[in-house]
């Protein structure tokens, strides 16, 4: 099922652990939609560049198994961890940050992929924090 023109359902339910059941219910897929849709203008703020998502909706249990908080906007399907051929994780955190979309939060992630959220719920306003997180923690992208 195709959420966007460029994103389906199955590649934001995509897991490694694929003995887990990953499959979201009717509200997560809403927000999967949304997430979509983000994703096509932030594709488009990159110059179209194709958008390769490691992770993006995780259940329970396999954010369980990925060691994540249950806080993770990932279990609601508001975030997608991406590469982006061409691009660093830094210029695409510079180009989140310059395009004036409404992200919540945007995170280097150990210098391999950017973390993107849109707000856990459609009326909320975008938080629009910009972070790094590595090997010495977690702070203000600068």
């Amino acid at each position: 099922m195709n959420l966007s023109p460029h994103f389906s359902l199955a590649e934001l339910t995509v897991t490694d652990h694929r003995s887990l059941d990953n499959t979201p219910n009717a509200g997560e897929i809403e927000n999967l939609r949304r997430l979509a849709a983000f994703l096509e203008l932030v594709k488009d703020r990159l110059g179209g560049r194709p958008i390769m998502v490691n992770s993006a909706f995780r259940s329970k249990a396999v954010n369980d198994a990925v060691g994540s908080k249950d806080t993770s906007q990932h279990r609601l399907g508001c975030a997608a961890d991406i590469r982006v051929p061409g691009f660093t994780p830094d210029s695409v955190v510079l180009a989140v940050m310059a395009s004036g979309l409404a992200y919540d939060q945007v995170i280097r992630e150990f210098d391999r992929w950017t973390h993107i959220s849109i707000p856990s719920f459609p009326n909320l306003q975008p938080r629009q924090i910009a972070l790094v997180i590595d090997k010495s923690g977690t702070r203000p992208f600068s």
